[in-house]
């Protein structure tokens, strides 16, 4: 039980979010979802997650690169892969994983990338800022759509 108490295993705080109002708004206006880490394996938060967005209007666009396909989807292995305009970059990577695929984020240039509960890299968070996305961190896009929409 101790180890699961451990506070040494709990990210940063984000250096900031947007506000409630904020992401009701993203959620609302958002179409096109590519969902970097997606898994395949049902058990799995990525998966849950995806199937609840698509279920509920959302083009989910896998992206993992050792996968080939996701609930009857093709997965391409890289977001710049990925045809057309993207809307947000939903991120279930490891923090530490983050900073190699900002510049990749970066040039596909989405409106919104969020990083999902437990990941926080605040360096890449302003990075990805600085490029014109709005970013939300350590925040579960399933949570907060059941909640706010």
């Amino acid at each position: 039980m101790r180890q699961a108490c451990d506070i040494s295993k709990r990210p940063e705080n984000p250096d900031q979010n947007p506000s409630p109002e904020e992401i009701t708004g993203i959620l609302k206006s958002v179409k096109r979802i590519a969902v970097v880490g997606l898994s395949n394996k049902p058990e799995r938060d990525s998966y849950r997650v995806g199937l609840y967005m698509k279920k509920n209007g959302y083009e989910i666009i896998p992206v993992h690169p050792n996968i080939t396909e996701w609930d009857g989807q093709k997965v391409y292995k890289s977001v710049l892969d990925i045809p057309g305009k993207i809307d947000m970059v939903d991120m279930f990577v490891r923090a530490e994983n983050i900073d190699a695929l900002v510049p990749e984020i970066k040039e596909k240039k989405p409106g919104v990338v969020w990083f999902q509960l437990g990941i926080v890299n605040n360096a890449a968070a302003q990075a990805l800022r600085e490029s014109g996305a709005t970013v939300v961190q350590n925040k579960c896009v399933k949570i907060e759509h059941a909640k706010l929409i």
